[in-house]
Protein backbone atom coordinates (compact mmCIF):
# COMPACT_ATOMS: atom_id res chain seq x y z
CA UNK A 1 0.00 0.00 0.00
CA UNK A 2 1.64 3.21 -1.27
CA UNK A 3 0.53 6.91 0.74
CA UNK A 4 0.27 9.96 -1.78
CA UNK A 5 -1.05 13.35 -0.75
CA UNK A 6 -4.29 14.62 -2.08
CA UNK A 7 -4.32 18.91 -3.03
CA UNK A 8 -6.63 21.12 -2.33
CA UNK A 9 -6.75 24.41 -3.12
CA UNK A 10 -6.15 27.12 -1.10
CA UNK A 11 -8.84 28.78 1.22
CA UNK A 12 -8.13 32.41 -0.27
CA UNK A 13 -9.42 30.90 -4.25
CA UNK A 14 -11.80 28.41 -3.49
CA UNK A 15 -13.19 25.15 -1.42
CA UNK A 16 -12.50 22.50 -3.91
CA UNK A 17 -9.50 19.76 -4.50
CA UNK A 18 -7.68 17.97 -6.72
CA UNK A 19 -5.01 14.49 -6.45
CA UNK A 20 -1.24 14.41 -6.72
CA UNK A 21 1.41 11.81 -5.90
CA UNK A 22 3.54 12.36 -3.01
CA UNK A 23 6.64 13.56 -5.30
CA UNK A 24 3.89 15.76 -7.12
CA UNK A 25 7.05 18.25 -7.47
CA UNK A 26 8.08 16.05 -9.98
CA UNK A 27 6.80 15.65 -13.56
CA UNK A 28 5.88 11.46 -14.05
CA UNK A 29 7.70 13.23 -17.63
CA UNK A 30 10.81 14.90 -15.44
CA UNK A 31 13.81 13.84 -15.18
CA UNK A 32 14.77 11.53 -12.24
CA UNK A 33 18.31 10.68 -10.18
CA UNK A 34 19.35 7.42 -12.28
CA UNK A 35 22.90 5.67 -11.15
CA UNK A 36 25.42 5.10 -14.21
CA UNK A 37 25.95 1.78 -15.14
CA UNK A 38 29.74 0.54 -13.82
CA UNK A 39 29.92 -1.40 -16.86
CA UNK A 40 30.40 0.13 -20.31
CA UNK A 41 27.37 -1.29 -22.49
CA UNK A 42 27.76 -3.20 -25.64
CA UNK A 43 26.98 -2.04 -29.46
CA UNK A 44 22.92 -2.10 -29.25
CA UNK A 45 20.98 -1.36 -32.61
CA UNK A 46 17.67 -1.67 -31.56
CA UNK A 47 15.76 1.45 -32.09
CA UNK A 48 15.35 3.96 -29.00
CA UNK A 49 12.16 3.18 -28.61
CA UNK A 50 12.39 -0.57 -28.19
CA UNK A 51 15.42 0.23 -25.58
CA UNK A 52 14.17 3.13 -24.04
CA UNK A 53 10.76 3.48 -23.61
CA UNK A 54 9.04 0.05 -24.12
CA UNK A 55 7.07 -1.97 -21.24
CA UNK A 56 7.42 -2.80 -18.79
CA UNK A 57 9.29 0.94 -18.24
CA UNK A 58 7.16 3.74 -18.64
CA UNK A 59 5.95 5.47 -22.34
CA UNK A 60 7.27 8.26 -23.83
CA UNK A 61 6.80 11.51 -22.23
CA UNK A 62 6.71 15.38 -23.18
CA UNK A 63 10.70 15.17 -22.21
CA UNK A 64 11.06 12.72 -24.68
CA UNK A 65 10.08 14.32 -27.25
CA UNK A 66 11.56 18.23 -26.68
CA UNK A 67 14.81 17.28 -25.12
CA UNK A 68 16.58 16.39 -28.76
CA UNK A 69 15.46 20.11 -30.05
CA UNK A 70 18.63 20.94 -28.01
CA UNK A 71 20.70 17.82 -29.42
CA UNK A 72 19.79 14.28 -29.96
CA UNK A 73 22.51 13.04 -30.14
CA UNK A 74 23.69 14.13 -25.98
CA UNK A 75 20.15 12.57 -25.36
CA UNK A 76 20.63 9.82 -27.01
CA UNK A 77 23.96 9.15 -25.03
CA UNK A 78 22.06 10.59 -21.71
CA UNK A 79 19.42 7.95 -22.67
CA UNK A 80 22.39 5.21 -23.14
CA UNK A 81 23.74 6.08 -19.80
CA UNK A 82 21.07 6.64 -17.53
CA UNK A 83 17.80 5.77 -19.12
CA UNK A 84 16.97 9.31 -18.25
CA UNK A 85 18.13 12.60 -17.52
CA UNK A 86 20.12 12.77 -13.77
CA UNK A 87 18.78 15.25 -11.79
CA UNK A 88 20.88 18.29 -11.71
CA UNK A 89 21.33 20.65 -8.80
CA UNK A 90 19.41 23.24 -10.85
CA UNK A 91 16.83 20.81 -11.64
CA UNK A 92 16.35 20.38 -8.17
CA UNK A 93 15.97 24.29 -7.98
CA UNK A 94 13.72 24.41 -10.22
CA UNK A 95 11.94 21.81 -8.91
CA UNK A 96 11.60 23.80 -5.14
CA UNK A 97 10.11 26.93 -7.34
CA UNK A 98 7.71 25.12 -9.29
CA UNK A 99 6.20 23.09 -5.39
CA UNK A 100 6.48 26.71 -4.17
CA UNK A 101 4.11 27.96 -7.36
CA UNK A 102 1.46 24.91 -7.12
CA UNK A 103 0.98 25.85 -3.50
CA UNK A 104 -0.31 29.14 -4.06
CA UNK A 105 -3.01 27.17 -5.75
CA UNK A 106 -3.00 23.95 -3.96
CA UNK A 107 -2.25 22.37 -0.51
CA UNK A 108 -1.63 18.61 0.42
CA UNK A 109 -3.09 15.87 2.49
CA UNK A 110 -1.87 11.84 2.01
CA UNK A 111 -4.24 9.67 0.42
CA UNK A 112 -3.83 5.64 0.78
CA UNK A 113 -3.68 3.69 -2.75
CA UNK A 114 -3.82 -0.20 -2.74
CA UNK A 115 -3.84 -0.72 -6.51
CA UNK A 116 -2.12 0.32 -8.95
CA UNK A 117 -5.50 1.43 -10.67
CA UNK A 118 -6.04 3.68 -8.03
CA UNK A 119 -2.56 5.28 -8.08
CA UNK A 120 -3.57 6.12 -11.85
CA UNK A 121 -7.36 7.07 -10.88
CA UNK A 122 -5.44 9.69 -8.08
CA UNK A 123 -3.81 11.00 -11.39
CA UNK A 124 -7.23 11.51 -13.29
CA UNK A 125 -9.27 12.85 -10.27
CA UNK A 126 -6.28 15.31 -9.78
CA UNK A 127 -6.88 16.44 -13.05
CA UNK A 128 -10.49 16.49 -12.43
CA UNK A 129 -10.26 19.02 -9.56
CA UNK A 130 -7.96 20.79 -11.51
CA UNK A 131 -10.00 21.48 -14.42
CA UNK A 132 -12.98 22.70 -11.70
CA UNK A 133 -10.05 24.93 -10.26
CA UNK A 134 -8.96 26.22 -13.15
CA UNK A 135 -13.45 27.24 -14.20
CA UNK A 136 -13.42 28.37 -10.07
CA UNK A 137 -10.34 31.02 -10.11
CA UNK A 138 -9.43 31.34 -13.74
CA UNK A 139 -6.09 29.10 -13.00
CA UNK A 140 -4.76 25.97 -12.16
CA UNK A 141 -1.24 24.96 -11.98
CA UNK A 142 0.52 21.30 -12.80
CA UNK A 143 -2.41 19.77 -15.00
CA UNK A 144 -1.31 16.40 -16.49
CA UNK A 145 -2.44 15.35 -19.81
CA UNK A 146 -2.02 12.60 -21.77
CA UNK A 147 -2.16 11.50 -25.56
CA UNK A 148 -1.46 9.48 -28.38
CA UNK A 149 1.20 10.65 -31.25
CA UNK A 150 2.26 8.37 -33.90
CA UNK A 151 0.93 5.53 -32.32
CA UNK A 152 3.05 6.01 -28.84
CA UNK A 153 1.41 6.92 -25.80
CA UNK A 154 2.81 10.67 -24.48
CA UNK A 155 2.09 12.11 -21.12
CA UNK A 156 3.17 15.40 -19.56
CA UNK A 157 2.58 18.45 -17.17
CA UNK A 158 1.10 21.54 -17.94
CA UNK A 159 2.95 23.94 -15.57
CA UNK A 160 0.22 26.60 -15.78
CA UNK A 161 -3.59 26.52 -17.47
CA UNK A 162 -5.54 30.56 -16.94
CA UNK A 163 -8.12 32.54 -18.67
CA UNK A 164 -5.99 35.76 -18.72
CA UNK A 165 -5.00 36.95 -22.05
CA UNK A 166 -0.58 37.61 -21.96
CA UNK A 167 -1.31 40.02 -24.91
CA UNK A 168 -4.53 41.42 -26.46
CA UNK A 169 -2.62 42.85 -28.85
CA UNK A 170 -1.61 39.94 -30.01
CA UNK A 171 -4.31 37.66 -30.24
CA UNK A 172 -6.29 40.49 -32.03
CA UNK A 173 -3.30 39.95 -34.97
CA UNK A 174 -3.60 36.24 -34.59
CA UNK A 175 -7.42 35.98 -35.09
CA UNK A 176 -7.39 38.74 -37.84
CA UNK A 177 -4.44 36.15 -39.54
CA UNK A 178 -6.67 33.74 -39.08
CA UNK A 179 -9.65 35.32 -41.18
CA UNK A 180 -6.91 36.40 -43.74
CA UNK A 181 -5.96 32.84 -44.47
CA UNK A 182 -9.44 31.14 -44.75
CA UNK A 183 -10.16 34.36 -47.29
CA UNK A 184 -13.63 34.67 -45.90
CA UNK A 185 -15.53 37.59 -46.68
CA UNK A 186 -17.83 40.04 -44.78
CA UNK A 187 -21.67 39.78 -45.62
CA UNK A 188 -23.21 43.06 -45.82
CA UNK A 189 -23.62 45.18 -42.38
CA UNK A 190 -21.45 42.10 -40.76
CA UNK A 191 -18.86 43.62 -37.69
CA UNK A 192 -15.24 43.50 -39.10
CA UNK A 193 -13.37 40.78 -37.28
CA UNK A 194 -11.61 43.82 -35.15
CA UNK A 195 -14.71 45.16 -34.41
CA UNK A 196 -16.40 41.56 -33.09
CA UNK A 197 -13.36 41.36 -31.45
CA UNK A 198 -12.69 44.25 -29.48
CA UNK A 199 -16.68 43.83 -28.95
CA UNK A 200 -15.89 40.53 -27.55
CA UNK A 201 -13.09 41.77 -25.19
CA UNK A 202 -15.45 44.21 -23.58
CA UNK A 203 -17.88 42.01 -22.91
CA UNK A 204 -15.57 39.74 -21.41
CA UNK A 205 -14.30 42.27 -19.06
CA UNK A 206 -17.96 43.24 -18.06
CA UNK A 207 -18.70 39.73 -17.19
CA UNK A 208 -15.32 39.25 -15.07
CA UNK A 209 -16.68 42.46 -13.63
CA UNK A 210 -20.44 41.43 -13.26
CA UNK A 211 -18.92 37.82 -11.03
CA UNK A 212 -15.82 38.78 -9.46
CA UNK A 213 -16.62 36.33 -6.56
CA UNK A 214 -16.03 33.55 -9.60
CA UNK A 215 -15.24 32.39 -12.83
CA UNK A 216 -17.55 29.79 -13.22
CA UNK A 217 -20.58 32.07 -13.93
CA UNK A 218 -18.65 34.41 -15.69
CA UNK A 219 -17.10 31.50 -18.25
CA UNK A 220 -18.55 31.95 -21.91
CA UNK A 221 -18.59 29.36 -24.07
CA UNK A 222 -15.84 30.63 -26.38
CA UNK A 223 -13.69 31.81 -24.07
CA UNK A 224 -9.83 30.80 -24.53
CA UNK A 225 -7.35 28.80 -21.98
CA UNK A 226 -3.77 29.93 -22.16
CA UNK A 227 -1.10 27.33 -21.40
CA UNK A 228 2.29 28.47 -19.93
CA UNK A 229 5.41 27.12 -18.95
CA UNK A 230 7.81 28.04 -16.31
CA UNK A 231 11.72 27.93 -16.89
CA UNK A 232 14.33 28.81 -14.28
CA UNK A 233 17.35 30.33 -15.06
CA UNK A 234 21.15 31.24 -13.20
CA UNK A 235 21.64 34.06 -14.60
CA UNK A 236 19.10 37.47 -14.81
CA UNK A 237 18.63 37.13 -18.81
CA UNK A 238 16.14 35.85 -21.02
CA UNK A 239 17.35 32.98 -23.55
CA UNK A 240 17.46 33.70 -27.52
CA UNK A 241 17.76 32.49 -30.32
CA UNK A 242 18.61 27.95 -30.32
CA UNK A 243 18.00 28.23 -26.78
CA UNK A 244 14.31 28.28 -27.07
CA UNK A 245 13.30 25.66 -29.31
CA UNK A 246 13.09 23.03 -26.84
CA UNK A 247 10.74 25.45 -24.58
CA UNK A 248 8.83 26.42 -28.17
CA UNK A 249 8.32 22.50 -29.07
CA UNK A 250 7.22 22.20 -25.61
CA UNK A 251 4.92 24.59 -25.43
CA UNK A 252 3.15 23.37 -28.81
CA UNK A 253 3.63 19.84 -27.46
CA UNK A 254 1.29 20.81 -24.51
CA UNK A 255 -1.06 22.15 -26.38
CA UNK A 256 -1.65 19.63 -29.12
CA UNK A 257 -2.11 16.90 -26.30
CA UNK A 258 -4.34 19.27 -24.27
CA UNK A 259 -6.47 20.00 -27.33
CA UNK A 260 -6.81 16.44 -28.38
CA UNK A 261 -8.03 15.40 -25.09
CA UNK A 262 -10.32 18.53 -25.03
CA UNK A 263 -11.66 17.19 -28.33
CA UNK A 264 -12.44 13.67 -27.05
CA UNK A 265 -10.02 12.34 -29.75
CA UNK A 266 -7.48 10.38 -27.08
CA UNK A 267 -8.26 6.38 -27.10
CA UNK A 268 -8.74 5.98 -23.13
CA UNK A 269 -8.46 2.08 -24.06
CA UNK A 270 -4.52 2.92 -25.64
CA UNK A 271 -3.32 4.63 -22.27
CA UNK A 272 -5.00 2.42 -20.15
CA UNK A 273 -3.27 -0.60 -22.18
CA UNK A 274 0.35 0.63 -22.24
CA UNK A 275 -0.07 1.18 -18.92
CA UNK A 276 -1.05 -1.95 -18.36
CA UNK A 277 -4.26 -1.38 -16.48
CA UNK A 278 -7.65 -2.67 -15.96
CA UNK A 279 -10.16 0.29 -17.09
CA UNK A 280 -12.87 -1.64 -15.05
CA UNK A 281 -11.44 -2.47 -12.55
CA UNK A 282 -13.19 -1.12 -9.21
CA UNK A 283 -11.07 1.46 -7.42
CA UNK A 284 -10.70 0.04 -3.84
CA UNK A 285 -13.14 1.55 -1.06
CA UNK A 286 -10.17 3.19 0.83
CA UNK A 287 -9.35 4.77 -1.95
CA UNK A 288 -12.71 5.93 -2.98
CA UNK A 289 -13.65 7.15 0.39
CA UNK A 290 -10.85 8.66 1.18
CA UNK A 291 -10.34 10.41 -2.12
CA UNK A 292 -13.95 10.61 -2.89
CA UNK A 293 -14.64 12.45 0.66
CA UNK A 294 -12.00 15.10 0.08
CA UNK A 295 -13.53 15.72 -3.38
CA UNK A 296 -16.37 16.51 -1.51
CA UNK A 297 -15.03 18.98 0.88
CA UNK A 298 -14.81 16.36 3.68
CA UNK A 299 -11.76 15.14 5.32
CA UNK A 300 -10.43 11.42 5.12
CA UNK A 301 -11.99 9.62 8.56
CA UNK A 302 -10.12 7.00 10.15
CA UNK A 303 -12.49 3.19 9.82
CA UNK A 304 -13.83 3.57 13.25
CA UNK A 305 -15.09 7.16 12.27
CA UNK A 306 -17.15 6.28 9.53
CA UNK A 307 -20.92 6.24 9.97
CA UNK A 308 -23.49 4.61 7.32
CA UNK A 309 -22.30 4.59 3.96
CA UNK A 310 -20.47 7.55 3.12
CA UNK A 311 -20.00 6.30 -0.50
CA UNK A 312 -23.75 7.18 -1.02
CA UNK A 313 -23.05 10.59 -1.45
CA UNK A 314 -19.60 10.09 -2.67
CA UNK A 315 -18.92 11.22 -6.22
CA UNK A 316 -16.02 8.42 -6.56
CA UNK A 317 -19.10 5.86 -6.07
CA UNK A 318 -20.77 6.99 -9.35
CA UNK A 319 -17.39 6.47 -11.35
CA UNK A 320 -15.46 3.28 -9.35
CA UNK A 321 -13.29 2.82 -11.87
CA UNK A 322 -10.74 4.48 -14.52
CA UNK A 323 -13.09 4.30 -17.50
CA UNK A 324 -15.84 6.08 -16.22
CA UNK A 325 -13.63 8.77 -14.17
CA UNK A 326 -11.74 9.20 -17.73
CA UNK A 327 -15.13 9.99 -19.26
CA UNK A 328 -15.54 12.52 -16.13
CA UNK A 329 -12.32 14.13 -17.09
CA UNK A 330 -13.60 14.34 -20.70
CA UNK A 331 -16.11 16.06 -19.76
CA UNK A 332 -14.97 18.48 -17.04
CA UNK A 333 -12.28 18.88 -19.70
CA UNK A 334 -15.21 20.39 -22.59
CA UNK A 335 -16.83 22.72 -19.79
CA UNK A 336 -13.22 24.30 -18.62
CA UNK A 337 -11.73 24.61 -22.01
CA UNK A 338 -13.67 25.18 -24.70
CA UNK A 339 -11.11 26.57 -27.07
CA UNK A 340 -7.36 26.54 -26.44
CA UNK A 341 -5.66 29.76 -27.50
CA UNK A 342 -3.03 29.95 -30.28
CA UNK A 343 -1.00 32.31 -27.74
CA UNK A 344 1.78 30.43 -25.86
CA UNK A 345 3.97 31.82 -23.02
CA UNK A 346 7.29 30.67 -21.70
CA UNK A 347 7.71 32.60 -17.97
CA UNK A 348 11.31 32.74 -17.11
CA UNK A 349 12.64 32.78 -13.06
CA UNK A 350 15.79 32.74 -11.37
CA UNK A 351 16.82 29.38 -10.14
CA UNK A 352 18.04 31.18 -6.71
CA UNK A 353 15.45 33.94 -5.99
CA UNK A 354 12.76 32.22 -8.06
CA UNK A 355 12.24 36.29 -8.96
CA UNK A 356 10.52 36.79 -12.70
CA UNK A 357 13.12 37.60 -14.96
CA UNK A 358 10.64 38.06 -18.00
CA UNK A 359 8.65 36.02 -20.27
CA UNK A 360 8.78 35.29 -24.10
CA UNK A 361 5.56 34.58 -26.59
CA UNK A 362 4.80 32.14 -29.41
CA UNK A 363 1.97 31.85 -31.59
CA UNK A 364 1.24 28.17 -32.00
CA UNK A 365 2.11 26.27 -35.41
CA UNK A 366 0.43 23.22 -36.28
CA UNK A 367 2.04 22.85 -39.41
CA UNK A 368 5.52 23.44 -37.12
CA UNK A 369 4.77 20.63 -34.43
CA UNK A 370 3.55 18.37 -36.63
CA UNK A 371 6.86 18.00 -38.35
CA UNK A 372 8.80 18.56 -35.55
CA UNK A 373 7.12 15.45 -33.78
CA UNK A 374 7.25 13.96 -37.26
CA UNK A 375 10.89 13.91 -37.06
CA UNK A 376 11.71 12.97 -34.08
CA UNK A 377 9.14 10.01 -33.69
CA UNK A 378 11.18 9.09 -36.99
CA UNK A 379 14.54 8.72 -34.60
CA UNK A 380 12.89 7.38 -31.74
CA UNK A 381 11.58 4.48 -33.85
CA UNK A 382 14.83 3.62 -35.52
CA UNK A 383 14.55 5.01 -38.79
CA UNK A 384 17.54 7.50 -39.04
CA UNK A 385 20.67 7.83 -36.86
CA UNK A 386 20.70 11.05 -33.77
CA UNK A 387 22.11 14.11 -35.56
CA UNK A 388 24.50 16.51 -34.05
CA UNK A 389 23.82 20.12 -33.64
CA UNK A 390 24.20 22.51 -37.03
CA UNK A 391 27.70 24.30 -36.76
CA UNK A 392 26.09 27.41 -35.95
CA UNK A 393 25.04 25.67 -32.93
CA UNK A 394 28.77 24.65 -31.93
CA UNK A 395 28.55 26.92 -28.64
CA UNK A 396 26.43 24.01 -27.42
CA UNK A 397 29.19 21.33 -27.31
CA UNK A 398 31.62 23.43 -24.59
CA UNK A 399 28.84 22.64 -22.20
CA UNK A 400 28.41 18.61 -22.94
CA UNK A 401 29.54 16.03 -20.96
CA UNK A 402 29.64 13.85 -23.81
CA UNK A 403 31.79 15.99 -25.97
CA UNK A 404 35.09 14.10 -26.23
CA UNK A 405 33.22 10.59 -27.00
CA UNK A 406 30.78 12.69 -28.89
CA UNK A 407 30.85 10.93 -33.07
CA UNK A 408 29.43 13.82 -34.45
CA UNK A 409 31.78 16.49 -33.15
CA UNK A 410 34.94 14.32 -33.80
CA UNK A 411 33.56 13.93 -37.88
CA UNK A 412 32.90 17.73 -37.94
CA UNK A 413 35.92 18.38 -36.33
CA UNK A 414 37.61 16.39 -38.91
CA UNK A 415 35.76 17.65 -41.96
CA UNK A 416 36.51 21.27 -40.66
CA UNK A 417 40.30 20.20 -40.40
CA UNK A 418 40.42 18.93 -43.81
CA UNK A 419 38.72 21.71 -45.28
CA UNK A 420 41.66 24.18 -43.97
CA UNK A 421 44.13 21.70 -45.35
CA UNK A 422 42.69 21.51 -48.70
CA UNK A 423 42.40 25.61 -48.47
CA UNK A 424 45.98 25.98 -47.44
CA UNK A 425 46.70 23.40 -50.28
CA UNK A 426 45.08 25.71 -52.86
CA UNK A 427 46.78 28.77 -51.56
CA UNK A 428 50.05 27.33 -52.16
CA UNK A 429 49.19 26.16 -55.60
CA UNK A 430 47.98 29.70 -56.37
CA UNK A 431 50.70 30.98 -55.20
CA UNK A 432 53.49 28.83 -57.23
Amino acid sequence: MDTYTFATRVSRLTDGQRLVTQDHATHPDAEVTVKPSPEPEERDDRAPLERFRSKPRNPLSVTDLVSPAWCELQYFYTLSKFGRKPRTQAMQRGSVIHEKLEREVHTFVPVQAKSKEDKFGLKIWNAIQGLRCLRETGLTRELQVWGVIEGQVVNGIIDELSYACPDEELEEKVELAKAQKSGGTLPLGQSSIEQAFQKAVETSRQSAEDNADGWLGALKPDRSVYISDTKTRGMHSLPTGASLRPTWMQLMLYRKLLESLALNTVDAETIFARYNLAPLETFTEKFMLDAGALGSDEMPLDDDDRIGDPLSSNELHSHPNLLSLWSLMISELQMAVPVVSDILRAEFRHSKSGAVIGSKLLVYSAEDIDKYVKEEMDWWKGGRQARGVDIEEAYKCRICDFADVCTWRITKIEEATEKHRLRRSTRRVSAV
